[in-house]
């Protein structure tokens, strides 16, 4: 590492240490303001949010809409500044914001006798701690994407558990790692709403909206025989911590046909958004590679109509 990423390494680790030292409710009010300002000042975060509302959830009402575009500001901001405590503290200190767990049985069959599974983390609540629950409860390999500021990238390989958590760059060269993880019995961790490169995936319908989707994790499940089952962590009111759910995934999410296999894997996401919609990242430009006949709504005079101008 060069000496001037080392001194920012260093500075981001102090400014994260400090924000770590705060209970979740500072961070959580700290969050709100974050949000209110990047509402006003109409960010990057903010327009694409609205678009993505606006293309989603389409039927619903203008005044919906707005509510749910303020709330995914809030929760966004919110999980970036829990991850100060979660990226700095020990595990166990994060861990104890969850109070509650539900469909833990399915995780727990599908690793019987010893067998890998994959577990599709979409990005709702906050898929960081979420993380360090997976860690908890067998040995963990994660899927990650290399962040393109350096510093970043040593904060969240140390903050992620370290030595004992196995991290995997989402690369082709790192596939042969991810099966050989998922035969030895690890719990192997996908973030299966991330945009794929063009040729590595394939367009599957995502709330009614052609979406390239991966096909990596379907691949990986048909390959090694495991099962896939969905997780997220989801935020709970008033600070009162976070609900770890774990649902099933589809039938055809190992299917042959991508086609197929990626509809399922979408389906998937869509029923764990369906918690909590609000604690949706719609900051994501999940659509800005467009199906064939479409534009990138993110581009200037391409976002829906009803919510081309500001509404913060």
């Amino acid at each position: 590492m060069t000496a001037p990423n080392r001194w920012l390494t260093t500075i981001a680790r102090t400014l994260l240490g400090l924000l770590g030292a705060l209970p979740l409710a500072a961070l959580q009010r700290l969050a709100a303001a974050l949000a209110w300002c990047s509402a006003r000042l109409d960010t990057r975060e903010s327009r694409v949010a609205r678009v993505n509302v606006a293309l989603c959830f389409a039927r619903r009402d203008a005044a919906t809409r707005k509510a749910m575009h303020r709330a995914t500001l809030r929760h966004t901001a919110c999980a970036v500044l829990e991850c100060a405590r979660i990226w700095t503290r020990p595990a166990a200190a994060s861990q104890r914001w969850i109070v509650e767990v539900h469909g833990r049985e399915l995780l727990d069959a599908a690793r019987a006798d010893g067998r890998g599974v994959i577990v599709a983390a979409p990005h709702l609540g906050n898929w960081e701690l979420f993380g360090h629950y997976l860690a908890a409860c067998g040995p963990l390999s994660i899927v990650y994407r290399e962040p393109q500021w350096g510093p970043a990238g040593e904060i969240l390989l140390s903050g992620r558990g370290g030595d004992a958590v196995e991290q995997l760059p989402a690369q082709p060269s790192s596939v042969r790692k991810m099966l050989k993880a998922l035969k030895d019995g690890r719990i192997l961790g996908i973030l299966p709403d991330q945009q794929p490169k063009v040729g590595e995936g394939e367009f599957a319908p995502f709330f009614g909206r052609p979406a390239l989707t991966m096909t990596l994790l379907s691949r990986l499940a048909a390959r090694a025989g495991v099962e896939v089952v969905f997780g997220v962590a989801r935020r709970l009111p008033d600070a009162r911590g976070f609900a770890v759910h774990f649902l099933p995934a589809l039938p055809g999410i190992a299917d042959p046909d991508p086609g197929v296999a990626t509809a399922a894997l979408n389906a998937g996401v869509e029923a764990c958004v369906a918690l909590a919609p609000e604690q949706y990242q719609w900051t994501y430009k999940r659509f800005s590679r467009a199906a064939p006949g479409l534009t990138n709504p993110y581009l200037a005079g391409h976002a829906p109509a009803a919510d081309a101008s500001g509404d913060a």
